[in-house]
């Protein structure tokens, strides 16, 4: 890892506690559900990013971090269930929560090496993802957001190709393009484009409640 990767990690750890900080705000004055899961998300992107600057990108191979780091897409996509589709909220918690174990179980108990894990990674993390990508979308087309709010969807669409790609190269396939040097080169950006593409979006968001 660049002294450039650590840098754009760390601008991406002080969206991330903006953020953190604009949500718990937030929360204070309407105590929605959907702002603790928004806490949630980007408290472990936080914590992610620190992690990557003190150790490197090595400590992706490790289960734990792998564990935790879905609770970024699963966090974000609970959030925007309870927020715009709040009958559902239930449901998908459930979902999360048994797709969580399932992760945890296949990552911690399974063979090295085996595939089970990706693949159960994979399913939790495209779901989740496919919901940060379609909700806001329906959101602004329901005029339930401003139009702004459609760079949670750009957001979306970058965590999931990121997330994909990591999956695929543990699988030792690769995804696309995103070969295992491509994958490394363009992370620390990647998250930073992220990370950004949701600081705007959210931003748009709550100023306009």
């Amino acid at each position: 890892m660049t002294l450039l990767d650590r840098f754009v990690l760390l601008l991406t750890g002080l969206t991330a506690l903006y953020l953190i900080w604009r949500f718990f705000d937030d929360y204070r004055q309407t105590k929605s559900n959907s702002d603790i899961y928004y806490i949630i998300s980007f408290a472990v992107l936080l914590v992610a990013g620190l992690l990557l600057i003190a150790f490197g990108y090595g400590v992706l191979g490790s289960p734990w971090v792998v564990i935790v780091s879905v609770l970024i897409p699963a966090g974000l996509s609970l959030g925007l269930v309870s927020e715009f589709f709040s009958k559902y909220e239930k449901g998908y918690l459930i979902f999360v929560i048994i797709g969580l174990l399932a992760i945890a179980i296949t990552r911690l108990t399974g063979p090295e090496g085996a595939t089970i894990d990706t693949i159960v990674l994979v399913i939790v993390h495209a779901i989740a993802g496919l919901i940060i990508v379609i909700v806001p979308i329906l959101a602004v087309t329901r005029k339930l957001a401003p139009g702004g709010f459609i760079f949670v969807s750009i957001g979306g669409i970058l965590i999931d190709l990121g997330g994909i790609a990591l999956a695929f190269l543990k699988l030792g396939k690769q995804f696309l393009f995103f070969s295992e040097s491509v994958v490394f080169t363009i992370l620390a950006p990647l998250l930073l484009l992220m990370a950004l593409a949701f600081a705007w979006g959210f931003m748009k968001k709550l100023k306009a409640a």
